[in-house]
């Protein structure tokens, strides 16, 4: 039964809801914008609405597994660990696109709301006040996500837990490498 709910936790976060919601409007949104399959991307090129749309749904698919492997296993679990980085690996290598997929920030908040709702909020403080004063989504999602490593080793939660976040923010630093090489560069879009 655990290796099921992970396994179907995997291909649930590999739904990719932004590309869904492309074809649904007759475009591939992977020709489009950045070419990322996330929020962000979506609200360039489809409008706010729909990139609402596609942060809520990833961030479902982080939110609901994590809060159920919580209230099942109990938070000093590793099954919560093996759940939330599922939901994350899934949308970032999705099987339905060749193993592609998005950047993982929507669905790592889930994940963190899904540990506790509390942790979630206040990494998506951060995120929000670094955006406001960069202007680039892209910083306040590395930004953030290494903040929550800090977060949740000074308010003493589980090894696992801790491992968990340090590794969803070493992924999502690794899938931003195309942002990091514009802002370098100086071709980063605001948003």
């Amino acid at each position: 039964m655990e290796v099921l709910f992970v396994l179907l936790t995997y291909l649930v976060g590999g739904i990719p809801f932004g590309y869904l919601l492309g074809k649904l409007k007759g475009i591939d949104i992977r020709k489009h914008g950045s070419g990322n399959v996330g929020a962000t991307n979506v609200a360039r090129v489809l409008g706010k609405p729909y990139g609402v749309a596609v942060y809520i749904l990833d961030f479902l698919k982080g939110f609901i597994p994590t809060y159920l492997a919580v209230k099942i296993y109990g938070l000093d679990s590793y099954m919560v660990t093996l759940v939330g980085l599922a939901a994350i690996l899934g949308h970032m290598f999705s099987p339905f696109l060749g193993f592609k997929g998005g950047k993982g920030v929507a669905t790592a908040s889930g994940v963190l709301f899904g540990i506790n709702p509390l942790l979630g909020l206040a990494v998506l403080t951060i995120w929000f006040v670094i955006y406001k004063l960069s202007g680039y989504v892209s910083v306040a999602s590395i930004l953030a996500a290494f903040s929550a490593i800090f977060l949740v080793g000074m308010l003493g939660y589980p090894l696992n837990i801790i491992i968990l976040v340090t590794l969803a923010a070493v992924l999502i630093l690794v899938k931003h490498k195309s942002n990091i090489d514009r802002l370098s560069e100086g071709r980063e879009l605001k948003v």
